[in-house]
């Protein structure tokens, strides 16, 4: 990436229910704001930020992402930051096939992101009412959309398409696309440096661990297959998502509990994986303090996820041919050591190796790897930072574009 001078962007990630946005200088890191709009729509609706060291929060009982973005706009003004923005970074978390890469918006890649919510039916909408507010209050800073299925575009096509009828794929966009590309681009580059690894000759496993999850195979800096597919729906267990299930499931549900398809693609959306398996919490927190204390269905429920991520692990050194590293990020697979520590028990024919110590400090102080030094291939904890991607990739277009002029 070229050298850039400093320059404060503006990062909005809006969610299906919360908004999260910092002010960061891309070049250097060095975070000006941050915070989160959450629990959008409910009476419990907070807005909580962060500056120079010192927390603040705000209720905004019923208030809509609308709302919240108009105050998250107005409370850049109050903090004098709004005139010090050079340009505005989105997060969009569907652009089909059509987005390869970060770009400036235009009015015609609003409407293509528009021509894709079918496909982010939860995520595109919130996405673009960020992406009008932001306009509308700055209507001079350049805005760009980071996308996180662009990192996936170089998959090949035995690993996106689905064995369905080619029509499917030709007339309906029906193949995996894979989410949380800026997640997995940002943590394998940051394997690369932190791991010492060949630039130009490397093969990881990147698992992005939270409440949703996926996996990512990056073959030279490039992604080549991932487990979310047409939808965040497909893949791992994750939070209250199901990850792959027998398509028929929806059929024989659908007429169970006298449902649409939609409802019932709606629970296996909000309603399934660790909350659906434990009855009780999508948190994983919660979960391992309710199995340390003998709930059974929580054990039960961290015991499928461990196995899942697992398993698609080790699908995925397939992809690769081999295995360098194995990379856990995001919010359990940056801080819940035990799970960590039970997928790669399950992983240990492919010759990782724990290192307990370095596991339950996660990674701190041995370079985030958490397996033998002795031994590899290596597992290690990258924590990721969105944000921070999303502010370059601004950064850089902005300056390609006053560059054209």
């Amino acid at each position: 990436m070229a050298k850039l001078e400093a320059m404060n962007i503006l990062v909005l990630n809006c969610g299906s229910s919360s908004t999260k946005f910092a002010v960061l200088d891309a070049p250097t890191g060095r975070e000006e704001i941050s915070g989160l709009a959450q629990c959008l729509g409910t009476p419990e609706a907070t807005l909580e930020w962060r500056r120079a060291g010192a927390k603040s929060r705000r209720d905004l009982a019923g208030a809509d992402h609308e709302a919240a973005l108009r105050t998250v706009m107005d409370l850049l003004e109050s903090a004098g930051l709004a005139a010090q923005l050079a340009g505005v970074g989105h997060r969009v978390v569907h652009g089909g096939a059509r987005f390869s890469g970060s770009i400036p918006i235009t009015p015609e890649v609003v409407t293509q992101i528009e021509e894709c919510v079918s496909l982010g039916l939860l995520h595109n909408p919130p996405n673009l009412l960020g992406i009008q507010i932001a306009r509308e209050r700055f209507p001079a800073l350049p805005q760009v959309a980071v996308f996180d299925t662009a990192f996936h575009q170089t998959m090949p096509p035995e690993n996106y398409l689905y064995a369905v009828p080619y029509e499917w794929f030709e007339k309906y966009d029906v193949r995996r696309y894979g989410f949380h590309g800026t997640s997995h681009r940002y943590v394998s580059s940051e394997a690369i440096r932190q791991l010492g690894l060949d630039p130009n000759d490397h093969a990881l496993v990147t698992a992005h661990l939270g409440n949703g999850c996926s996996l990512a195979a990056v073959r030279d800096g490039k992604s080549i297959d991932t487990t979310m597919g047409l939808t965040p729906l497909d893949g791992v267990v994750m939070g209250t998502r199901s990850g792959a299930s027998d398509p028929a499931i929806v059929a024989h549900m659908k007429r169970s509990l006298h449902r649409s398809a939609d409802d019932v693609t709606d629970l296996l959306n909000k309603r399934s994986g660790l909350l659906g398996i434990s009855g009780l919490s999508n948190d994983m927190r919660t979960l391992q303090e309710a199995a340390d204390q003998g709930h059974e269905r929580a054990a039960l429920a961290i015991e499928k996820f461990c196995h899942s991520a697992a398993k698609a692990a080790a699908g995925l050194v397939v992809s690769l041919g081999r295995l360098d590293a194995l990379i856990f990020t995001g919010g359990i697979g940056e801080n819940a050591a035990r799970v960590r520590a039970r997928i790669l028990e399950h992983l240990a024919f492919l010759g990782l190796e724990l290192e307990p110590a370095a596991n339950e400090a996660h990674g701190r102080g041995s370079g985030g790897r958490i397996t033998r030094e002795d031994r590899r291939p290596v597992a290690a904890v990258i924590a990721t930072n969105e944000e921070l991607m999303i502010a370059r990739d601004t950064a850089v277009v902005v300056a390609q574009a006053d560059r054209a002029r």
